[in-house]
């Protein structure tokens, strides 16, 4: 199989998957969830496997069709979309693994059609990641958001339902409000959308624009929830504690931070953007959302709207290192998507097992579960622990590189962002493992152990991934590093 058709089979995996579980569905769920791992495993040999060409330099690209002269569907395997496919694939396969579980676990309903939607997501997801330009991955983007729509909307009852609009109708119009004139606006300067190492704008904008461009840019791309494009987010927490796990940890929103990183590297242009002074808005608005997301975080009593708000403060990590201009950081941001996934994935999956096993999902009622449950709270813990940045987990790692950036370009607010959100993140999260392993629980709490195996054994999985990624992080290093060799 050549690259080129590498990159095709990949996004089409997941669809022809998606057919499989359908059909699959009708039979046994044993064979439904057997298409689904077959689905995965096929996704990650044929994702992973572009890896090396990337790894010595190799740029695979493919055009599919030309919609009108200068307006093509084309994708191109480069660093960051390769982080991001590689991470996206990796996880499903995990995340399969924790559905079963769960869904078996809570006796949950439509459970076929949740596995298709899916593989769906994972096909527009990969569509992302390998996007050959603005066009291309504005399509995917919007097919993301469409697929993943009957995931929150799971339940089906009408407060579900609800709040499975607000996340959809904030995603479409900031998309096609802001988003869609921006991809607009960029090709008729530059009269291209194609994703160019050093950007394509340079000489095509002056200062002003540059700054509107790159706002309508960052909150068109909604999926970052950057404040005040972040309502979205805290709704979309209706849905199943994995579709959660997909949205907050792989597919969702990781699209989001990417996309937004993609278009400082590849559209604008580290050097180009580092000279206008009408973009340091960015910077402002990603430290003002860590640390809003963080406040709001502190106040909370449900574990996922916690973990929700979490994410929204993590995010913005990502944004605001690509914001710093420099190379550490962003090298630092694309370490933070992959030590995000793997920890706040881990915190997901432990929530929904707390969910599964006792029906618990407010934090009061989490005083000494850790007795109850310790696999799951320990997960909970590391977890927990790499959102603050303590090593030896991935968090520590991200921090280190983001820090490092901003003291390179001698970013004191960016330094005091992350040292006020790492305090921040311990006070939210300390006060939960200490209630979790010190005190005890109430009298006549209902007995319960471990959720279902499966659904733990995904967990300790994604915790060991966050340990792990504290030692073996030096090749994502050196792929990014591909990235801004020479730039800064």
């Amino acid at each position: 199989m050549t690259p080129e058709t590498a990159i095709l089979v990949a996004i089409g995996i997941p669809l022809v998957g998606a057919l499989a579980i359908a059909l699959a569905g009708r039979i046994s769920p044993n064979l439904r969830e057997a298409a689904t791992a077959i689905t995965s495993l096929s996704l990650i040999w044929v994702v992973w496997g572009l890896l090396p060409i990337l790894m010595d330099g190799g740029r695979p690209s493919v055009e599919v069709s030309q919609v009108m002269p200068g307006l093509t569907i084309a994708f191109t395997v480069e660093p960051l979309g390769m982080l991001f496919a590689a991470l996206a694939s990796g996880l499903w396969l995990i995340n399969s693994i924790y559905s079963v579980g769960y869904m078996r676990g809570n006796k949950e309903q439509n459970q076929t059609r949740f596995f298709a939607c899916f593989a769906l997501a994972l096909s527009a997801t990969i569509g992302v990641a390998f996007a050959g330009n603005l066009f291309t991955l504005f399509l995917f983007y919007e097919l993301l958001t469409l697929s993943t729509y009957p995931l929150v909307a799971h339940k089906g009852d009408a407060a579900t339902v609800r709040s499975a609009r607000i996340y959809l109708g904030v995603l479409l119009s900031t998309s096609i409000g802001l988003f869609l004139p921006a991809i607009i606006w960029t090709y008729s300067v530059a009269g291209t959308g194609d994703f160019t190492t050093g950007g394509i704008l340079a000489g095509k904008l002056n200062d002003p624009e540059i700054g509107l461009l790159l706002g309508l840019f960052v909150f068109g791309v909604g999926k970052a929830a950057v404040m005040p494009v972040h309502k979205w987010l805290p709704a979309a927490m209706v849905a199943p504690t994995p579709v959660s796990a997909l949205l907050h940890a792989v597919a969702v929103v990781k699209a989001g931070v990417f996309t937004i990183t993609k278009i400082i590297v590849y559209i604008f242009g580290i050097d180009f953007l580092f000279e206008a002074s009408s973009s340091q808005w960015l910077l402002y608005a990603a430290a003002f959302t860590i640390i809003t997301a963080s406040l709001v975080a502190l106040r909370q009593t449900n574990i996922k709207r916690l973990l929700a708000y979490s994410t929204i403060a993590q995010l913005s990590y990502v944004v605001m290192a690509a914001a710093i201009l420099k190379p550490l950081a962003e090298v630092g941001a694309a370490i933070h998507m992959v030590a995000h996934a793997f920890g706040k994935i881990t915190l997901f999956f432990a929530a929904g097992a707390i969910y599964v096993a006792s029906k618990k999902t407010e934090i009061h009622q989490l005083r000494g579960i850790g007795r109850r449950m310790p696999w799951t709270m320990a997960a909970f813990t590391i977890g927990a622990l790499s959102m603050i940045g303590v090593p030896p987990t991935g968090g520590f790692v991200s921090k280190w590189y983001i820090l490092a950036g901003a003291f390179e370009a001698n970013n004191l607010v960016a330094v005091f962002t992350i040292i006020a959100s790492t305090v921040l993140n311990a006070a939210y999260f300390l006060p939960i493992l200490y209630m979790v392993w010190f005190e005890r629980e109430k009298e006549g709490g209902n007995e319960h152990g471990e959720a279902p195996f499966l659904a733990v054994l995904a967990l300790c999985l994604t915790a060991l991934l966050t340990l792990a990624f504290f030692l073996f992080n030096g090749p994502v290093i050196e792929l990014e590093s591909q990235v801004v060799k020479g730039l800064g």
